[in-house]
């Protein structure tokens, strides 16, 4: 069993910035991937940003340059730095992992609602 514990999200201004951590019950060896995800009603659940145990990362378009997704192994701890908020960044974001037993699972946590509006 995965379990997670999400922190961060909340309301913003366009243009501000918020971050949002996650840790990961499971210790790094155990660990393919961890990363984020956004969803809002009516649509599937896309990726915002995920790193990889190799050390790659990956970006959706509509983020780069703006958001940055960093890890931290001793503590199978993900983070997501959100800069240069804009309204249609507005979602519940999830924290995400892909173990190395069942690489094409992700397991998610509970989500957290960010809302980007003046």
């Amino acid at each position: 069993q995965v379990q997670f514990e999400e922190s961060g999200g909340g309301l913003v201004q366009p243009g501000g910035s918020l971050r949002l951590d996650c840790a990961v019950s499971r210790t790094i060896s155990d660990i393919y991937a961890m990363g984020w995800y956004r969803q809002v009603p009516g649509k599937e659940r896309e990726l915002v940003a995920d790193t990889l145990s190799g050390g790659r990362t990956n970006y959706a378009d509509a983020v780069k340059g703006r958001f940055t997704i960093s890890r931290n192994n001793a503590k199978s701890t993900v983070s997501l730095q959100m800069n240069s908020l804009k309204p249609e960044d507005t979602a519940v974001y999830y924290c995400g992992a892909r173990m190395k037993w069942a690489t094409s699972v992700v397991h998610w946590g509970q989500g957290t609602q960010v809302t980007v509006s003046s």
